[in-house]
């Protein structure tokens, strides 16, 4: 079983096997999520992009926006990989992808971007597409209507989460390909193992499985309530590191 990241560095170099495993395994549409809200998309980057650094310029990065893009070619200095950008109109994305391009990282992409990524996903075949710190599910631009249902069941749904790393309040939701999903619980002793399973545990199911109310969730009979784990811990940790590290 895969352990939870005591660093920064660690949950990237995480990040970068579970990818580029997923990768080897044939996967190609794929999330790295890393779900802190002072985490920024650029730096994380930065150490993520060595993972596919024999690609050269066969890896397209692209950012939100020109500005971004701007951004990173400022300060990444020179680079093998081509840095772009997805742009406002979802018809022109397509263009962005050039014959020889392998593998395209999308940087940080938000639900305003939701049709852009689609687009490039369409347009990229048999490509891999990354998607790095997406954001793209933000209910009052997407939505929740029966176009939503669609865009979700289209596009979103298949996008496989080979890394991910939510905090929760004295819990936590974590998975790392190949491992399956884990819901731990914060103890005195350190995070414990609650559940882990094939499928991403989706809304209340979390707080069922830590509340008990899913009863296969642990081999030790069922969870305990978690109000009691209130103390701060290394997640709580990193989240101060991180925010002071991305100010």
């Amino acid at each position: 079983m895969v352990q939870l990241p005591e660093s920064l560095e660690e949950a990237i170099a995480q990040a970068r096997e579970a990818t580029t495993s997923a990768i080897a395994d044939g996967y190609t549409r794929l999330m790295v999520e890393i779900l802190f809200p002072e985490l920024k998309g650029m730096p994380i980057a930065k150490d993520f992009i060595p993972a596919f650094s024999d690609l050269g310029s066969q890896l397209r990065v692209l950012f939100p926006d020109a500005g971004a893009a701007a951004l990173a070619k400022r300060d990444w200095g020179e680079v093998e990989f081509k840095i772009d950008y997805l742009g406002t109109n979802p018809d022109l994305v397509a263009e962005k992808i050039q014959p020889e391009d392998k593998l395209l990282l999308v940087i940080e992409p938000s639900s305003v971007e939701v049709s852009q990524a689609e687009k490039l996903c369409q347009a990229a075949g048999d490509r891999t597409v990354v998607m790095l710190m997406p954001k793209l599910e933000d209910t009052s631009v997407v939505g929740i209507g029966y176009a939503a249902r669609q865009l979700r069941e289209r596009f979103l749904s298949k996008l496989v989460s080979c890394y991910h790393l939510r905090p929760l309040d004295g819990a936590a939701v974590f998975r790392c390909y190949p491992s399956g999903w884990q819901v731990l619980r914060e103890t005195p002793a350190g995070y414990q193992l609650v559940v882990e399973r094939a499928e991403k545990p989706m809304g209340d199911e979390v707080i069922e499985i830590l509340t008990g109310g899913d009863r296969n969730s642990s081999s030790n009979g069922e969870a305990e309530n978690t109000s009691q784990f209130k103390r701060p811990g290394f997640l709580s940790n990193l989240q101060q590191m991180w925010r002071a590290l991305t100010n």
